[in-house]
């Protein structure tokens, strides 16, 4: 085969991949445009735009993609460091409109989960494996987020904002997540310890101050959670005292960072049936 032979094929070949790229973009962005034009079309109407929570393959591979490249750039851990952390400073400078899921009383649930010890975990496994079980990890919590009605506002490596009309539908939501990642420890997949952190409070607010305080506060109790454990604000609790098979351990005062006074939490018993 002669040189030019190859060049050509090799020039085909190219050609034929952007022709694929090419494609794909223009599919994707006629989607988007549909998608769109729905959701202008439901405000018109005073209807709520149509939720799509389940991601498509496509953004589950770029998920997958942009966490490895993170990875790779930062190095180990550096890519999941303060997941929790980084979606609360993001909510609170991009400040996502989530007036249309708030309640009946105006209110909204938030929760904030991550990986507790994912540097260590990403060193055991390697970067690969690891990138293999943050798929896992989305699906999962990508499933019982749309199970229980819930919204995805954004995710950060292992970590999620999720946004609820109810802070009931908040709490079994992470009751499912972590009874799933339980069933999968036992039944000997990788150990993943998940920490869970919800907060309610009001969205009708002037000039964001008010949002952007109860996505520090849900953000701040994550931080205090253990991993497996769900731990929630004390208007999360209040808000669960007729849903008598979810059980609370008994309140206690912490510091929450950034917050003055004292505040109340409570830990979700998920493992009682």
């Amino acid at each position: 085969m002669t040189t030019s032979t190859v060049l050509l094929a090799v020039a085909v070949a190219v050609e034929a991949v952007g022709l694929g790229v090419l494609l794909g973009l223009w599919l994707g962005g006629r989607r988007r445009v549909r998608r769109l034009r729905a959701e202008v079309a439901a405000l018109r109407d005073g209807r709520k735009p149509p939720r799509r929570l389940v991601p498509r393959p496509d953004e589950v591979v770029r998920a997958v993609w942009e966490t490895a490249t993170l990875v790779r750039d930062k190095g180990l851990g550096g890519a999941l460091r303060s997941s929790v952390e980084d979606l609360a400073g993001w909510a609170q400078v991009e400040r996502p409109d989530l007036v249309r899921l708030a309640g009946v009383d105006g209110t909204v649930a938030i929760l904030f989960s991550d990986i507790e010890g994912s540097t260590a975990l990403n060193e055991e496994l390697g970067d690969r494996a690891f990138v293999k079980l943050l798929a896992r990890h989305d699906q999962l919590v990508r499933s019982r987020v749309e199970r229980h009605a819930g919204h995805v506002v954004k995710t950060q490596g292992d970590g999620f904002m999720v946004a609820f009309s109810t802070a009931e539908q908040a709490v079994r939501c992470a009751t499912s997540v972590q009874r799933a990642l339980d069933r999968g420890r036992r039944g000997g997949r990788v150990p993943v310890a998940v920490r869970i952190g919800i907060h309610q409070g009001d969205v009708v607010h002037r000039d964001n101050d008010i949002f952007g305080r109860n996505v520090a506060h849900a953000a701040r109790v994550a931080a205090l959670a253990e991993g497996g454990e769900v731990l929630v604000s004390e208007p999360v609790a209040a808000a669960l005292a007729d849903a008598e098979d979810l059980v609370l351990t008994e309140p206690r005062s912490v510091r929450l960072k950034g917050l003055s006074g004292d505040h109340l939490v409570s830990a979700v018993e998920w493992s009682v049936d």
